[in-house]
């Protein structure tokens, strides 16, 4: 447990947490406080988690981290397997709950990140059956799913990307060529731009040729809508195609439930499981495992580059061509017995893939049979896990089935009204067809005088697009010496760089040298002053002492320093009499000032007694003090 408390408190430090705990102050923190941290955590998960469970109520709080666990996969250690246990502790901030939580998150961050992220494109939404009859509600639960599966397919490709082997030096490549051709597009509608002003009305001819594209992109536009409206229009048509073939099937099934039937099924049962086990599931692992080798092949290989899938492209366009050519060679020797023979393998080898194919659509029929049937008993034991409800029986159902009815009564009068706007659209997507028309005519007639005003500017433009030659021309012959001219400047100019930076360097060393010079040249001048100074006082003093004077005597150093050590000495002398008397003098001073400390505690003793004596003496009474009487009032 303290290994664990200590990773948690090691991974709440670091990025992006940053709490600061110690040991004990994590283990000190409230019931409250714990659910915070475990909310924090939860939000660097998934950002839709950042709330204050202060402001929050607690059954909210734990229906919301309970939903995310699940979505996380997380299963409670083996002391908590029991829901209601490992709620409650949730709801009230166990710490034998919250850290085992807390650590199984901080090991897997990153994963659960991810997990996350995908949960909210990929927890499908159960819509009930009694929906699912309408065609809208089913179209577009298709759709759902369809893009649900191309997400799947998208971050798969995002995935491998991601781990390929792509060099950076070829994106890099590929993205200066674009650059470069960025420039030359940006250089090219400028120039034409520059053109296009010369001529008179430019922008209302700009403005009418934006329009045109404008149109035409809607145009290409609603051709897509129609051809996306007649595919779901076929995939419709097999929708219920493929319904009344099963409405059937049911139906039949139904008639004929007799034990000859059941048997006849289950010989058919038979039949199929022993020609999945002999036949597919082997002819099946075997070619996994040639995938598998090749692919272990391919894995073991360095990663290629652009260049090598070229090559190997270019190789396997050569062997296909060597295979078609051997193909036709073998046609060209095949003998009439050989061509007989060759109709009834194809014949059983086309029985042998319609066999196959009916087996796997039976197989994937049965695997999706038993799919349903797992999810709806994982549905039911979720909802007595978490709601502690059974499914509804009785009264209770047929009181849920009422309700579904009056809310389908509701959905078909929506329908109807939706049904009412799609004929509505239909009208005014037929007048749009026929303003369409109409606009098509006008921008065509438009289009006729442009054309016709282009060619005119074009004959008009033909002279002065033939000196542009010329001076093109002479243009690339200028840019030409111009480049000779200056990678001659820049080899000099780089020549001449080098030399100065050297003598940079050179000038820098001497300036730090002269530097270095004048500071000790200033540094011995003060030492020839200071030395100056001195040898100035030592001859002062010789000639104070050496003279007869004795007022120049007594200016001397020496004789200065004398005097002080005689006063010094007399005022030690002084104090070491002084500290004698003190010392002679304590025994009888403490002695005393012990006295004087016992009289002046015999005082306060008789003063407490006599105060003491005179508050117990009562009024009026005699008391006799000092040989006297005397009257207390």
């Amino acid at each position: 447990m303290s290994d664990q408390i200590k990773f948690i408190v090691d991974n709440l430090n670091k990025e992006p947490f940053r709490k600061n705990y110690n040991l004990i102050t994590f283990d000190s923190l409230e019931p409250m406080q714990l659910l915070q941290v475990l909310n924090d955590v939860l939000a660097e998960i998934d950002p839709k988690q950042v709330v204050d469970i202060r402001e929050e109520m607690p059954e909210q709080t734990t229906k919301r981290m309970l939903s995310l666990l699940g979505i996380l996969k997380y299963k409670p250690p083996g002391n908590a397997t029991d829901m209601s246990t490992f709620r409650q502790g949730l709801v009230i901030g166990s710490k034998p709950v919250i850290y085992p939580v807390l650590h199984w998150l901080l090991q897997r961050t990153n994963e659960l990140k991810k997990r996350a992220y995908l949960a909210r494109f990929l927890i499908k939404l159960e819509v009930p059956s009694e929906f699912l009859q309408d065609e809208t509600v089913a179209d577009t639960n298709k759709q759902y799913e369809e893009l649900m599966e191309a997400f799947k397919t998208l971050h798969k490709e995002c995935e491998q990307l991601k781990t390929s082997g792509f060099s950076t030096a070829e994106i890099r490549r590929d993205i200066s060529a674009m650059e470069e051709e960025k420039d030359q597009l940006i250089k090219r509608v400028e120039r034409l731009k520059k053109r296009v002003e010369t001529v008179q009305n430019h922008q209302r001819m700009l403005k009418i040729a934006r329009q045109l594209r404008v149109e035409k992109e809607r145009e290409e536009f609603l051709a897509q809508q129609k051809q996306e409206q007649k595919n779901q229009l076929f995939h419709a048509v097999q929708r219920l195609q493929r319904v009344q073939n099963q409405l059937k099937s049911m139906r039949h099934a139904a008639a004929d439930a007799k034990p000859e039937s059941l048997m006849k099924r289950l010989e058919e049962e038979i039949k199929f499981n022993s020609y999945m086990v002999t036949e597919k599931f082997p002819k099946e692992l075997e070619s996994k495992k040639k995938e598998l080798h090749f692919l272990q092949q391919v894995v073991s290989e360095p990663a290629m580059g652009h260049s090598d899938l070229l090559e190997l492209e270019s190789k396997i366009n050569e062997i296909n061509t060597q295979i078609n050519q051997l193909i036709e060679k073998k046609m060209m020797r095949n003998e009439p017995i050989e061509g007989k023979l060759s109709l009834y393998r194809q014949q059983a080898s086309i029985i042998s893939r319609k066999k196959e194919a009916k087996a796997e659509e039976l197989q994937e029929a049965k695997e999706k049979l038993a799919n349903l049937e797992r999810e709806v008993s994982v549905k039911t034991n979720q909802t007595r896990e978490f709601d502690g409800t059974e499914v509804l029986k009785g009264d209770e159902f047929k009181r849920y089935v009422s309700k579904l009815r009056s809310k389908s009564t509701v959905f078909k009068k929506k329908h109807q009204i939706i049904a009412e706007f799609k004929a509505e659209f239909g009208l005014l997507q037929r007048t749009e067809e026929l303003l369409k028309q109409r606009h098509e005519n006008i921008q065509h007639q438009l289009v006729k005088k442009l054309n016709s005003l282009v060619s005119e500017k074009k004959s008009a433009l033909a002279p002065v697009i033939k000196e542009l030659r010329q001076l093109r021309q002479k243009c690339q012959e200028l840019t030409q010496e111009c480049d000779e001219k200056k990678s001659q400047y820049d080899s000099c100019a780089a020549g001449l760089e080098s030399n100065r930076s050297k003598l940079e360097q050179e000038v820098r060393g001497l300036r730090e040298e002269c530097l270095q010079e004048e500071s000790r040249y200033h540094y011995t001048n003060c030492m020839i002053k200071n030395l100056e100074i001195q040898l100035r006082r030592a001859t002062d003093e010789m000639k104070a002492y050496v003279s007869s004077d004795q007022q120049e005597k007594r200016k001397a150093i020496r004789q200065q320093y004398t005097k002080n050590i005689a006063e010094q000495e007399n005022l030690g002398k002084k104090l070491r009499e002084k500290q004698k008397a003190v010392r002679e003098s304590h025994g009888p001073n403490m002695k005393q000032a012990k006295m004087w400390r016992d009289f002046e505690q015999l005082m306060e003793c008789k003063k407490q007694c006599f105060l003491k004596q005179q508050s117990q003496t009562p009024m009026g009474q005699v008391i006799q003090e000092g040989g006297e009487d005397r009257l207390v009032l």
